[in-house]
This record gives C-alpha cells, structure tokens and sequence, in this order.
C-alpha cells in the first residue's frame, strides 16, 4: 500500500552525486526518493551517512561500499532490510550506529 502511494512521484536522476568520490558526508533527509540507489553507497571516502527517507529501498549489505564508514544514523526507513551482522566489514572504522523505525 505503502509503495503505490509513492509510485507516481518523479523519478529524480540524482547520479550526479556518484561524480563527488571524496565526499566525506552525505545526509538524505525526506528527499522525494522512492526505489533503489546503489550508487548512494559507493564513496569510498564517506565517514558519515545519515539517511532519513521514508521510501528509499537499501540493505545494511550496501555499506560496504563505505569502507572507511564511521557514523551511521538511520531513521524512519522502513524499506531498509538485512543483517546488522553484516556491519562486520565496518568493524574497524564504524564507531557510531543509529537505526530506528526500521525493519
């Protein structure tokens, strides 16, 4: 139900922002994205990510493409799935880890 009240938004072509390699920190807070971004988990510089969009579709699995990943705060997304035991990949440099209401 939740997915079709989201389903005739825009599609936004936010790409551009796989071209900034040595961003350090990214907060999506309720930008009008609904689906997938895989590219949103590929800077391998990031040490901050703090996501709060209710209808962005990620799994704790893509972090490991933020390698050097210190802080994570992530707040009302349903849609994020996976296994916090996938954090391992982090455990040298992740410090901070913040989810709620999620699955």
């Amino acid at each position: 139900r939740r997915a079709a009240y989201s389903a005739n938004w825009i599609t936004h072509d936010i790409e551009i922002l796989s071209r900034f390699r040595k961003l350090r920190i990214l907060e999506i807070h309720h930008a009008p994205l609904n689906g997938r971004y895989p590219f949103l988990f590929n800077f391998p510089l990031l040490q901050q990510l703090k996501i709060n969009c209710y209808y962005l579709k990620w799994n704790l699995e893509m972090l490991a493409g933020l390698p050097l990943l210190k802080e994570l705060y992530c707040h009302d997304n349903p849609f994020l799935t996976g296994n916090i035991n996938s954090l391992r990949v982090l455990k040298d440099d992740l410090a901070v880890v913040h989810i709620s209401l999620s699955r």
